[in-house]
């Protein structure tokens, strides 16, 4: 059985494009995969958290991941800081990381340009993502196509390693779904939908109530041409309510297409917004079941604990490997 490793930052509610490009393909993949669902909790911490609203965007995750269909008796569901060997080989990984890959990673490009002051978190903590992926002999990473950049690295770590001191990391490979792998905002649909937008009717957070759905999906940028037609280079804003209206619904782009001719996009829209809040509804329901809820700080402790036997094998044999520590002698 392949091993499958995925961490989300608890950096906000998640939106519709973190479920539909992830969390939804979770579900399938923990029926014949041994998977691990990480908190990156400490990846958050790269840039200035208020700690109140950090315990509570990691706690609501943590509901958000079960309530999306993830089954603690399938899979393993932890929070990143609770299981120190994350940090601990994340040292051992930053320490044969070059300066020069770290400098290249396009998202440290992105947070610290126009800034005086960066931390030098937000430069090593590609390292610290690696050493997430490796600890568990992970074979596929399920992500985004702007995370296939830092996979690479993680990749090349685990070669490097490898090479200059014992074969002891598998060498995972990046699985990025063809459907609706980068869902776009809806105000700018030539940009990726982000929980971390500005602007608020750009993308739709997961425990958003159907009247604000539907508000945001109806003053969604669409064309002044009222076709509905996949064409994602003339008409990136239709096209992605396409990809969410196809994926939520279950019906085929071209069978929505043919659905929606000559309706224009009033009728579109209303039909896009219905599918995507029959999707969400039961999910805000467990949602709001598990929240306060003592299983779930069960669960989190179950799967911190179980993630930390594989994870301190790991770190025990590269400790070995690069020759920290002391050997003692047999009596």
């Amino acid at each position: 059985m392949q091993t499958i490793f995925s961490g989300i930052q608890p950096s906000g509610t998640l939106t519709l494009g973190n479920y539909l490009g992830a969390l939804k393909h979770f579900t399938k993949l923990q029926d014949d995969h041994d998977c691990y669902f990480c908190i990156v909790d400490e990846h958050a911490i790269t840039v200035p958290q208020d700690r109140l609203k950090l315990r509570n965007n990691i706690r609501s995750l943590a509901a958000l991941y079960l309530a999306s269909g993830i089954d603690p008796d399938k899979s393993t569901l932890f929070i990143q800081s609770e299981v120190p060997a994350h940090t601990q080989l994340g040292w051992i990984l930053q320490s044969i990381s070059y300066m020069g890959e770290l400098e290249r990673m396009t998202q440290f490009k992105d947070k610290s340009k126009g800034k005086e002051a960066v931390s030098s978190g937000l430069l090593t903590y590609p390292s610290l993502m690696a050493a997430d992926i490796l600890l568990y002999n992970t074979d596929i990473v399920p992500v985004g196509d702007d995370q296939k950049q830092h996979l690479e690295l993680t990749r090349d770590l685990a070669h490097r390693f490898n090479n200059r001191y014992n074969d002891i990391f598998t060498i995972p490979e990046v699985s990025i779904p063809k459907v609706g792998a980068r869902i776009m905002s809806l105000q700018d649909p030539l940009k990726k939908m982000s929980k971390s937008d500005s602007n608020e009717k750009g993308f739709i957070s997961m425990l958003d109530e159907p009247n604000k759905i539907e508000k945001k999906i109806k003053s969604a940028v669409t064309d002044s041409d009222g076709v509905v037609k996949y064409d994602k280079e003339n008409k990136a804003g239709v096209s992605n309510l396409l990809t969410i209206h196809s994926i939520c619904s279950g019906e085929s782009i071209q069978e929505l297409e043919a659905k929606y001719e000559g309706k224009g996009y009033g009728e579109f829209k209303q039909g896009t917004a219905d599918a995507v809040i029959e999707v969400l509804k039961p999910i805000q329901d467990k949602y709001n079941a598990l929240i306060n809820s003592d299983e779930l700080d069960q669960i989190l402790d179950n799967g911190a604990e179980k993630a930390s036997i594989t994870a301190n094998r790991t770190v025990v044999k590269a400790k070995k490997a690069i020759g920290l520590g002391r050997v003692k002698k047999k009596k």
